[in-house]
């Protein structure tokens, strides 16, 4: 047998081997056509959508993630630019996102329950109540540490300042990041502040925290993380649609995601793998049936 003959058998075999694999292995990344996710750089929202972007690629998807203002990713998900969003706060957070494009975009229900906003204080701190802030403006100097200015927890804290006639402070516009970094400073040298917070976080696993009442329910009660998706997206794409309408988990998975993501150096995708490697049964609920 000459060499060049030789070779050709050794290509062939190649050749058809990788076909094999590439038909009874899991489907590439990429092969079954792009996802557009959009989603605000909150901590639980970065968790969340993480972990449907790992899915879907290892369905075959290509998946690509767009951080944007609440408004943005309303908007985003109403013009048919982005295919859905796992990050929607419900009924009193996004409630008027959601006015806006009803009629535009799909509600496919919570994929997580029992969430809830407001203000929280370290617990060392001795007052309860948002009514009791003004008689303590001093000691709070006279902020109120916010998140990025189009958040819905934000226009909820500016109806409160009013509410309660908060003239004695000021509420400062930030990011989550922002935020968190400023609640450790202020804990670590025992000082008195106050956030805005929402629940799941992973500050609350950190920290010893409370929220403070709210007598006029301007933060209402318990909350729900809805997904949402674009018309037209069931037919278009029939397997993304299955998953992100089943995709449900508990405030505790996604705490444990979340409290991954705030290690030195971490990857919020890399993570979100980890998550769906370790709860096979639980993401196995999401998948489409086996044809």
């Amino acid at each position: 047998m000459t060499r060049s003959k030789l070779w050709r058998i050794l290509l062939s075999t190649v050749l058809v081997s990788g076909l094999l694999l590439g038909l009874c292995g899991p489907a590439a990344a990429g092969d079954k056509g792009k996802v557009d996710l959009i989603y605000v750089e909150w901590s639980s929202e970065v968790a969340s959508t993480n972990v449907v972007k790992a899915v879907l690629e290892n369905m075959g998807y290509d998946v690509e993630l767009t951080p944007v203002s609440a408004a943005a990713m309303w908007q985003g998900v109403a013009s048919g630019d982005a295919d859905g969003l796992v990050a929607a706060w419900l009924p009193t957070t996004h409630g008027h996102y959601l006015k806006k494009v009803e009629g535009k975009v799909v509600d496919l229900g919570p994929n997580l329950v029992g969430t809830k906003i407001g203000w929280v204080v370290p617990d060392y701190v001795t007052i309860d109540s948002i009514a009791q802030l003004n008689a303590n403006a001093a000691k709070f100097d006279g902020k109120i540490i916010g998140i990025d200015p189009g958040a819905g927890l934000m226009s909820k804290s500016e109806k409160a300042m009013k509410a309660y006639d908060l003239s004695k402070f000021e509420l400062m516009d930030g990011s989550g990041a922002t935020m968190t970094a400023a609640l450790a400073d202020a804990i670590k040298n025992h000082k008195w502040i106050v956030v805005t917070g929402w629940t799941p976080h992973w500050m609350f696993a950190r920290w010893k925290l409370k929220y403070l009442k709210d007598p006029k329910d301007i933060f209402g009660g318990e909350e729900e993380i809805h997904t949402i998706v674009r018309k037209g997206l069931k037919k278009d794409k029939p397997e993304v649609y299955y998953v992100l309408d089943h995709f449900k988990w508990t405030p505790e998975d996604m705490a444990e995601v979340m409290v991954w993501n705030t290690e030195k150096g971490a990857s919020p995708y890399k993570n979100a793998q980890r998550w769906v490697k370790e709860n096979p049964d639980k993401v196995k609920k999401w998948l489409p049936p086996s044809k």
